[in-house]
């Protein structure tokens, strides 16, 4: 099979499953590993497709079905514990903090058990790990409850996040497209959009793989968001790009990793 043959094979494969293995794609085409994942790197930089841990995913995927809480765990995991240690790095004493629901978001929790902090979520995942804190003030929002992210949404929610205030709020997003942040849920969108509203400082928290994608529900601006935390895996023309709307922050390696 020549090259290009298997490149149009692999990108007509992701987008009829959505999401596929590097094993699946092996044994659907009898090429080897590094083969395999060469072309999807290939594919990913001509953006024809994204790729995920152990795998790749169309790039209208997530418009098209939400991944459940569960999946998202085994997503992007090196990526997303580099943006929550970033993240826990700006929480001071005496903060108060919104959280929002999502995977990472869920990490950046697990960072912030020993500050002496106010802590408010919607996300009950998120609101789990925080049980753990003997040092942190918790509060959890509750309304509607959406089982396959674990967040809480609809009006209650929303009128309650309308009456507090926040030092610094951290979100996450599915996709960010030029200057729009999106989300799968509209409900869950519009309680980004209050908590960001009502907190000083704004955070978006998302991987190096949310960028160029879209998602349902355009719920912010990307140039009313004060920071933009990302891995350093993102593309330096991404990069560049996206620093024309926001300041970016990335994840350093130590020499020793």
């Amino acid at each position: 099979m020549l090259k290009r043959e298997r490149l149009l094979k692999i990108v007509d494969i992701v987008n009829k499953q959505g999401i596929i293995t590097v094993n699946d794609i092996i044994h659907e085409l009898n090429v080897s590993d590094m083969t395999i994942r060469r072309d999807l790197d290939e594919l990913e930089k001509a953006g024809k497709l994204v790729r995920i841990h152990g795998g790749a995913q169309s790039i209208t995927h997530a418009m098209d079905q939400e991944l459940s809480h569960v999946e998202k765990l085994d997503v992007q995991v090196e990526e997303k514990t580099q943006i929550a240690a970033l993240a826990a790095s700006v929480v001071s004493d005496r903060d108060t903090v919104f959280l929002g629901p999502g995977t990472t978001i869920e990490l950046l929790a697990r960072h912030l058990l020993h500050k002496k902090i106010r802590i408010i979520t919607n996300s009950y995942p998120v609101f789990e790990i925080l049980t753990q804190s003997d040092t942190a003030e918790i509060m959890l929002i509750g309304g509607d409850f959406r089982k396959n992210t674990g967040t809480f949404v609809g009006p209650l929610v929303n009128s309650s996040l309308q009456k507090l205030n926040f030092t610094k709020a951290f979100i996450s997003a599915n996709g960010v497209h030029n200057e729009e942040i999106s989300t799968y849920s509209i409900e869950e969108g519009e309680a980004h959009q209050i908590a960001l509203n009502n907190s000083r400082s704004k955070y978006l928290l998302v991987d190096h793989t949310k960028f160029n994608r879209e998602d349902f529900y355009v719920f912010y601006n990307l140039h009313d968001m004060d920071y933009l935390l990302t891995d350093d895996k993102i593309r330096t023309d991404v990069q560049a790009h996206y620093e024309q709307y926001v300041e970016m922050q990335l994840h350093k390696r130590h020499k020793e990793e």
